[in-house]
């Protein structure tokens, strides 16, 4: 077998988890509404997987590194996914649903970077890029936004289980077929960990790229409850993240062909400025349908921003390192950002409405960009990292 057909279970592993994630993106807080939760409510919820992953992400990326393996780790992790999944959707009080959700995120919030940084390592190990196998995981997600927003719209969003157990149970039996990756180089000890925290270009760099993956978090967690106060659907829920999704995956698919003419950083910088552009066009927004219209966009803010800034950190870590580094920038991307993101776009959801909420957005998102380009121009000054 050639070392690139050795990639599908890798891709469709991808396309499979990335597929069960859009129900809980798109449509967790649609659930968590009809479970009878407030707006702020549902901010509570979702913040505790941004809360746990912070530990979780650094607890199994230390795991992966020690023992030098991602393959047993993914398995490990998606085991215990489908376990807590089946409590934690059909709870019912906010308390019970708190609970579970606390141990269903341990497991689930690691596996998307873990699937991210295996894919990273194979990518440069083979020579081809990490977006032709990475954007697997956007087609899945895109397939499934428009396919499961259909099914709910039909049956009813309080059996979104039954769809996410399924792919979830995919996704580990392929797990079981990746190539795992072998790093000749002894395995780190705990010691080692404060390489990354003291790497000054690194702790910089999330702590401006989290600027704008607030906004990102805060469109996760709330376009869906914006959609519906304008009058939309679960299936124009669903639609809209489609659109999203496979504009994502375009672009993620032919990064590595035109993503290589600028500097990551300024890639980076042009992605948080289309961010800006983005959500000051939804605050204005009115009809749903014009929702679904613009999310063309989130292939030219998102797509780039993601493929650009890992591999960006990918530089910054020591190759040792890489599966803790790339946790500890998924930390700090999606579960730091992501706490403030559920509780602050809460809140002002909650106070102000969902067109105050993507104005504020568009400040934070104009603002990151504007850090990130002073980044670029001080640390090639600075430091050797390029």
């Amino acid at each position: 077998m050639s070392k690139k057909a050795s990639l599908m279970p890798l891709k469709m592993l991808l396309f499979s988890f990335y597929g069960a994630n859009t129900m809980i993106v798109s449509f967790l807080p649609l659930l968590l509404t009809y479970r009878g939760l407030s707006r702020q409510e549902v901010g509570w919820v979702l913040a505790i997987g941004p809360a746990v992953s912070i530990v979780a992400q650094l607890f199994w990326g230390y795991i992966s590194d020690k023992f030098q393996t991602v393959k047993n780790v993914l398995i490990i992790t998606l085991i215990g996914l489908l376990i807590s999944s089946v409590f934690y959707f059909q709870a019912q009080t906010l308390m019970l649903i708190l609970c579970f959700s606390i141990i269903y995120y341990f497991f689930q919030s690691s596996i998307a970077p873990l699937s991210d940084s295996l894919a990273q390592r194979q990518a440069e190990e083979i020579g081809i890029s990490f977006g032709s196998i990475r954007t697997w995981g956007s087609i899945g997600f895109a397939v499934f936004s428009i396919l499961v927003g259909e099914i709910i719209d039909w049956t009813g969003i309080q059996y979104l289980i039954i769809p996410y157990f399924i792919m979830a149970s995919i996704t580990l039996i392929l797990s079981t077929r990746v190539k795992d990756v072998t790093i000749k180089k002894a395995a780190i000890q705990l010691k080692d960990l404060h390489k990354l925290f003291k790497n000054a270009p690194l702790i910089i760099f999330l702590v401006v790229l989290s600027l704008v993956s607030i906004t990102h978090r805060m469109n996760d967690s709330y376009m869906s409850l914006f959609i519906s106060d304008l009058g939309g659907g679960d299936n124009i829920v669903g639609l809209a993240w489609f659109i999203g999704v496979v504009s994502e995956a375009l672009v993620i698919a032919f990064s590595g062909r035109w993503l290589k003419n600028l500097h990551p950083l300024i890639w980076i910088t042009t992605s948080g400025l289309i961010y800006a552009l983005r959500w000051i066009i939804y605050s204005l927004i009115a009809n749903p349908m014009l929702i679904v219209a613009f999310q063309v966009l989130n292939g030219f803010s998102y797509g780039i921003f993601f493929v650009m800034s890992f591999q960006y950190v990918s530089r910054l870590i020591p190759e040792q390192l890489q599966t803790t580094g790339h946790l500890l920038y998924s930390t700090v991307i999606f579960g730091i950002s992501g706490i403030i993101a559920s509780l602050g776009g809460g809140y002002l959801f909650e106070q102000f409405g969902g067109s105050t909420l993507y104005f504020v957005m568009a400040i934070l998102a104009l603002l990151g960009s504007c850090l990130i380009l002073l980044y670029h121009i001080v640390i090639r000054k600075t430091s050797k990292a390029v």
